[in-house]
């Protein structure tokens, strides 16, 4: 029986430490592909990833290259190809600039790992599981987008901190864009099947949101670059759940158009928006609807509202994926 393959486009700090969570899961073997410039960079984590298997524990076959045929019957493909935001660009800018990237890696995707499910990183996230969708054509199920998965984490983390219990007895929901499109569900957390609001009052649920919208950016405040091991954990948990066929509920960004009425009614026309999604061996296999108070449904309608506005610009520059 052959092992399941994972490839991780990207072999910066979130693709490295992709690869090696993946690796030390035993998910699978792990091809890590960046570009030539820096195929040195790929081939050196994996050869350093592979001399941790004997420590570790683990068995896995991991291969560095720049050369997309080596991605050949991958399973699952994570993209995390794309540039950071820099001083003086603007957002359409950076929607411009990793459009171009994710579409060449799409293109790649499609011609060599056509049977692949897809897990697109790169930001503005939102906007590029749209470039990744229309470049390959695969089918919606199997093009999502992380974000959701990492957004509830740093949601309970920070719940955590203020309760001073495990993070294993809290459940959390948020909805829409990543960052400060997410739209909080307060209601619907809990700590062992106790609601929040049993436990906290609401002006801290309420900072506990606002510091999990702005997490990335406290984080490039301390380091000076973008967080890496949360949004790495975040993606290895939809790889494990897709792989080992878990069926887990994960908040992704998943294909919806009646659902949350994103498109109603108009087949082919919906949007990648964060919602609770069913991911297993088929990627998304059901979005989970929920029924959405009145506030809570005007704040997922501004939220898909800006989704529709990144796509406005993919497809302003590149009128292909209109």
């Amino acid at each position: 029986m052959r092992r399941p393959k994972i490839s991780v486009i990207g072999a910066g700090n979130i693709g490295g430490e992709c690869a090696r969570s993946i690796a030390m899961k035993e998910l699978g073997d792990v091809v890590l592909l960046d570009i030539p410039d820096k195929e040195g960079v790929a081939k050196g984590k994996a050869l350093d990833l592979a001399c941790c298997g004997p420590i570790e524990r683990f068995d896995a076959h991991l291969v560095g290259t720049s050369n997309y045929a080596d991605i050949a019957g991958s399973d699952v493909v994570v993209v995390t190809a794309g540039l950071p935001r820099k001083p003086g660009m603007s957002r359409d800018d950076l929607v411009d600039v990793n459009a171009k990237i994710v579409k060449s890696v799409s293109e790649n995707i499609k011609k060599y790992a056509p049977n692949a499910i897809v897990i697109v990183v790169s930001n503005p996230l939102d906007a590029m599981v749209y470039v990744a969708w229309k470049t390959t054509g695969f089918p919606t199920n199997r093009i999502i987008g992380q974000a959701g998965a990492l957004d509830v984490a740093r949601f309970r983390a920070f719940l955590a901190m203020e309760l001073g219990c495990s993070i294993e007895d809290i459940t959390a929901l948020l909805l829409g864009g990543h960052g400060d499109d997410m739209v909080p569900i307060p209601r619907l957390t809990s700590v062992h099947g106790i609601p929040i609001g049993e436990l906290l009052p609401a002006e801290k649920i309420a900072a506990a949101v606002e510091r999990a919208k702005v997490g990335g950016g406290e984080i490039v405040k301390l380091m000076g670059t973008s967080a890496w091991y949360a949004p790495s954990a975040g993606t290895v948990q939809m790889v494990e759940a897709i792989i080992r066929d878990k069926k887990r509920i994960i908040p992704s960004a998943a294909y919806c158009e009646n659902e949350f009425g994103v498109a109603p009614n108009q087949p082919g026309k919906g949007l990648f928006v964060g919602v609770p999604a069913i991911l297993g061996a088929k990627g998304v296999e059901k979005v989970v609807e929920i029924k959405l108070l009145p506030d809570e449904k005007k704040l997922m309608d501004e939220s898909i509202s800006h989704v529709r506005d990144l796509v406005a610009v993919v497809k302003t520059k590149h009128p292909e994926m209109a």
